[in-house]
């Protein structure tokens, strides 16, 4: 094929991007009923019920992406009497805009979540809704589903609730700049500084959350750590892939929406509503994963064994942080992956191995997932008194389809993102690179490069190659279509 220069590099990644996505049964148009219907929606809903609560004038703030622009929750801490911390979590009321049973209603409905693809994301929502009518915009005021919850000095949680809110975002800020503040490393994000109080806010949130995770890991949260590279591109000239990483902002709201959906879990338990949760459940392969520890000298029990397996992982990171992103992968790959399943009140709840937390239902980004669309309108019910708005086999059937879709949406990123890195590195064939080996099995041999952090399949390995090893490489071919990329030893 003849490789596009120019603008034609995010084109053509666009409709890759359009054709894995139809072939997977996802819908990358919006449909004519759901524009029309668009079009009606001119403001957001700002009127809510009696009892909703006046939480405007609290320190609210966001932290996302860089560029993110929809933006599905808030948060804000306050210290209580005998170091206890009360922490609320505002979540955007998307089911206030969005009703059952509408034209837009269906497209999330097909596609259960947002694609993020590397040349562009498809939302699962339009942008009018997702990126400003049912976004927790700057300045603006908007719904919101609140979970307040109580932490004691060392953080067990003391008490919880759920009420409607109108709520104003106070700041804007993204990871990586918090980071650098929270770390050391770099300045006070002037939008932090620019509200009064909001600094010793956020030192709060970092504070209390770190013990959060703390806890977590000590019941066998998993340490897990991959590469995820995103594009970069210049003038729709795609010119580099960037590595990204964990940091202590992103761990900070990755901790708070962890605890918030736990409380969520927990108040459809209370409530007697059948829910929807987001499980990974006891993994299947164990016995494959005690043979990978194995192999680094670890031993671990024969069942099931969270915290084991987190000792291993934290041993395993500190003796070879760059092979780490490889190990988690297959242990990630070994665990199988998360799923929805239909929780009915009275039920044994199945649990998510790797957050070592018991009670999980994704409700804290509607604007990006239908099972947290669909978890608000059963919260909203409940609140307000009202039965379930879906009946629990009908609960059973979308959590399958759920889980379908959002398995078809990552397989679209991936091919995507493997597309983007055949086509950045078309140019380079018969470069040389320092490569390290990623994978080894009877289906092949896979090696990934540092710069840019791209893997590639090796052609005719040695016997002798195993995971860690490290080698020479050269690119001797790339498909951009099917995201093929082989590399030989030299």
């Amino acid at each position: 094929m003849t490789t596009p220069n120019g603008n034609q590099s995010r084109t053509l990644l666009q409709d890759i991007a359009r054709r894995v996505m139809i072939e997977r049964g996802l819908a990358p148009d919006f449909s004519p009923a759901a524009m029309a219907e668009l079009g009606t929606i001119q403001a957001p809903a700002t009127t809510a019920d009696s009892a909703a609560r006046d939480l405007r004038s609290l320190l609210w703030c966001s932290i996302d992406n860089d560029d993110s622009l929809d933006l599905d929750q808030l948060s804000v801490a306050e210290a209580q009497p005998a170091g206890a911390t009360k922490i609320l979590v505002a979540i955007a009321d998307v089911a206030a805009v969005v009703k059952q049973g509408s034209a837009l209603d269906a497209h999330a409905r097909q596609n259960t979540t947002s694609v993020y693809t590397a040349a562009r994301i498809f939302p699962m929502l339009p942008e009018k809704l997702s990126t400003n009518l049912t976004s927790l915009n700057l300045d603006s005021d908007r719904l919101a589903v609140v979970v307040e919850m109580v932490f004691s000095p060392e953080a067990s949680l003391v008490s919880s609730a759920v009420y409607p809110a109108t709520v104003r975002n106070r700041a804007k800020l993204a990871y990586n700049s918090v980071a650098a503040w929270f770390d050391g490393t770099g300045p006070m994000p002037p939008a932090i500084g620019a509200v009064a109080g909001l600094a010793d806010n956020l030192q709060l949130q970092h504070r209390i959350t770190a013990k959060l995770a703390e806890l977590r890991h000590l019941h066998g949260a998993l340490s897990l750590e991959t590469i995820q590279a995103h594009p970069v591109f210049a003038d729709g000239v795609l010119t580099g892939l960037e590595a990204d990483s964990s940091n202590s902002a992103k761990r900070l709201i990755e901790d708070l929406m962890i605890a918030a959906n736990g409380v969520v879990a927990r108040f459809f338990t209370a409530k007697k509503f059948p829910a929807i949760r987001r499980v990974v459940r006891t993994p299947a392969h164990w016995d494959r994963i005690v043979e990978l520890a194995a192999g680094h000298g670890t031993t671990l029990p024969k069942e099931p064994d969270a915290r084991a397996l987190e000792t291993f992982l934290v041993a395993a990171k500190a003796a070879a942080p760059s092979t780490f992103p490889d190990l988690s992968l297959s242990v990630i790959k070994l665990m199988g992956a998360g799923e929805y399943v239909l929780e009915q009140p009275g039920g044994d709840a199945t649990g998510h191995f790797g957050l070592a937390v018991k009670d999980y239902a994704h409700s804290t980004a509607p604007n990006r997932r239908f099972p947290d669309v669909l978890g608000q309108r059963m919260l909203k019910a409940a609140l307000a008194g009202r039965p379930p708005p879906y009946s629990a086999d009908a609960l059973d059937a979308l959590a399958k389809h759920c889980t379908e879709q959002e398995d078809a949406a990552k397989k679209v990123e991936r091919q995507v993102a493997k597309s983007a890195a055949a086509l950045l590195l078309h140019p380079k064939i018969g470069t040389r690179f320092d490569a390290i080996v990623t994978g080894a099995s009877d289906k092949g041999t896979w090696v990934r490069i540092a710069h840019p952090p791209v893997e590639g399949k090796l052609d005719r390995p040695r016997p002798s190659l195993r995971v860690g090893d490290r080698l020479r490489v050269e690119l001797i071919y790339t498909d951009v279509e099917r995201g093929y990329i082989d590399f030989k030893g030299v």
